[in-house]
């Protein structure tokens, strides 16, 4: 990586998809056109047509059995748990705050959670809906999903992108896709009415910003050697590289990109390549290998490495609340970032204290404002972790289906 530099795109965006973009505080999704300011029946501020706005988050677990292929959609905020699309062999649950994408060695099926968030800076909306099985995309296991209010990027393992519109996925559909150009390392993530990639090329790997036809518009002079991982902050997006992570950020159409070294050398098992937070949250987590963890502070642009025990998941809510690493014993352990001690510890909150399942698949932590959430395949269960209170459980949902996979969305 070099040093922080300002770069402003040479052309500007000819959005393909410019009419799926928000230009009122109406949120994604929204098929309503703005009322006239004469209406005797003026629509709400924030309406979105067939779905409820709340006062608080509205937060639903997704959650997958891979051998029987069974679904489910918990809701947080009543316990009650709806069925959905039966998806066998998934290999990994993603999802961009209100679709679940369960990807399969032959495909990547949709799935609505009904719940979504729609920041505007300045204040938040929260709404909920019926869940919604939408269908199914054709890109393999290793396909890498991105999203933003008006397009879903699709990355598959060869490195070639589909566009998929948004508000078609909102609506229970899945639309012709547009193919961007050339191929890709990595995920290509929708970003401030633009496009980031790495973009292959002659043995080597360049970072632009694209339109959204492809149309490369700005190329930062910066470098990014074996780009793997990536996290969309209110910050900027990182992406994590070898030798630390880059951030790259938009004001009035101009990006900015800047490194953000770990300060010394890491050896390749030990880098950062899967982020994990709290949506909204500027603070990172990665396993650091085997038996720590990487923290980084976007705000400050620090990186902490905090030394722990075997780690099987990890991840923080950010802005002071502890580090939380579920560690090989199957207990979850709190740290303080800045210091790196152990403030808290549970007993083994898996069955069996295993770290993996009978099928080998591991736990994951999710996090929002207040609560954690643990999945125990084998015990048929999802635990609820109060994090500010000594790792307490809070609350314990038993399923009829193993949570081999979960996801949280509604943040």
């Amino acid at each position: 990586m070099t040093a922080r530099r300002n770069v402003t795109p040479y052309a500007s965006a000819a959005l393909v998809l410019a009419a799926l973009l928000t230009t009122s505080c109406g949120g994604p999704g929204s098929n309503t056109a703005p009322p006239e300011a004469s209406s005797s029946s003026a629509v709400p501020h924030g309406h979105v047509e067939g779905a409820r706005e709340a006062a608080e988050q509205q937060s639903r677990l997704l959650l997958n059995d891979p051998v029987s292929g069974d679904t489910r959609i918990l809701d947080l905020i009543t316990g009650r748990v709806h069925t959905t699309a039966q998806v066998k062999d998934a290999v990994r649950l993603g999802t961009d705050g209100r679709f679940g994408y369960l990807h399969t060695p032959g495909g990547t099926h949709v799935l609505d959670s009904g719940v979504w968030m729609v920041d505007h800076g300045d204040h938040v909306h929260y709404y909920s809906a019926a869940t919604r099985d939408v269908g199914e995309l054709p890109a393999g296991g290793r396909a890498q999903v991105r999203s933003d209010a008006a397009v879903t990027a699709v990355t598959d393992e060869d490195g070639r992108t589909l566009l998929y519109d948004r508000s078609e996925l909102e609506q229970g559909k899945i639309a012709t896709p547009v193919t961007l150009p050339g191929t890709h390392t990595g995920a290509v993530v929708p970003y401030e009415e633009h496009l980031l990639a790495f973009r292959n090329g002659s043995g080597t790997t360049e970072l632009v910003v694209l339109d959204r036809r492809g149309k490369s518009v700005a190329s930062p002079d910066v470098t990014c050697e074996e780009p793997r991982g990536d996290a969309v902050t209110r910050r900027g997006v990182i992406f994590g590289c070898a030798d630390g992570a880059l951030l790259l950020r938009a004001h009035n159409g101009a990006f900015t990109a800047e490194a953000i070294p770990y300060g010394t050398d890491v050896p390749a098992t030990e880098r950062a390549t899967v982020f994990r937070h709290r949506p909204g949250s500027d603070t990172l987590t990665a396993a650091a290998g085997d038996d720590a963890v990487w923290v980084l502070d976007v705000a400050e642009r620090t990186w902490t490495r905090v030394n722990t025990g075997p780690v099987v998941a990890v991840n923080t809510a950010g802005e002071g609340s502890p580090l939380l690493v579920l560690e090989s014993d199957g207990s979850l352990h709190g740290y303080d970032i800045a210091t790196g001690q152990q403030t808290a510890r549970t007993e083994s909150l898996l069955t069996g204290g295993k770290r993996t399942g009978t099928d080998g698949s591991a736990p994951v932590i999710e996090v929002d404002r207040s609560r954690a959430y643990v999945n125990d395949p084998d015990g048929k269960k999802v635990l609820e972790i109060d994090y500010n209170d000594g790792l307490r459980v809070a609350r314990s949902f038993d399923l009829d289906v193993r949570p081999v996979l979960m996801a949280e969305t509604g943040r």
